[in-house]
């Protein structure tokens, strides 16, 4: 994949998937120690230690309409070649956290790309569901929490079209400051 948001996006779909109520997008970007990490937790239904022991390999897959499953091995093939790698730890009825780390200023490490797309798309498809978003580039740090918005806004929908129109611009209005453009 061209954009670690699209990975990113991969994993939520996986989450969701496995009956996530709760999901939590962390990024770490820190170009002192050549870090850039990112984290998918959920509280799913979670993979059985064999399961996980297997679920790297593209021919593994919970899915009925295909029999290959790309996500997580594309995944470890873009941390690999980039001096990172991927862990996965996963509890049957308790969830799953998926951790993949790059060397930040590795040539061959995807940019982030338009993870304000991203997470709008998760939200807008997935109102229901709590998405905690977490990203910290050096000393800067921003979160977002659907269950606070929930709370403002009482009986308006996520997904409700005024809503996303604010989330895309409170969005796109932190993830500039966070990068040292506010």
């Amino acid at each position: 994949m061209e954009e670690l948001s699209l990975h990113i996006l991969d994993l939520v779909q996986n989450s969701l998937g496995a009956g996530a109520g709760c999901i939590e997008i962390v990024i770490e970007e820190n170009t002192d120690r050549d870090l850039f990490l990112v984290e998918i937790h959920d509280d799913g239904k979670g993979m059985s230690r064999e399961f996980v022991e297997r679920v790297l390999n593209p021919f593994t897959t919970t899915r009925t309409t295909r029999r290959v499953g790309l996500g997580l091995s594309l995944l470890e093939m873009a941390t690999r070649q980039c001096n990172g790698g991927i862990e996965i730890d996963s509890e049957l009825g308790r969830g799953t956290k998926v951790r993949a780390v790059f060397q930040h200023s590795h040539w061959d490490r995807a940019p982030l790309g338009n993870i304000k797309a991203t997470l709008i798309t998760i939200i807008s498809a997935n109102p229901l569901v709590r998405l905690v978003y977490r990203h910290r580039v050096n000393n800067r740090s921003f979160s977002l929490d659907t269950e606070e918005v929930i709370t403002v806004l009482g009986d308006i929908p996520l997904n409700h079209m005024a809503v996303l129109d604010w989330l895309e611009n409170y969005l796109s209005q932190e993830l500039n400051e966070l990068y040292g453009g506010g």
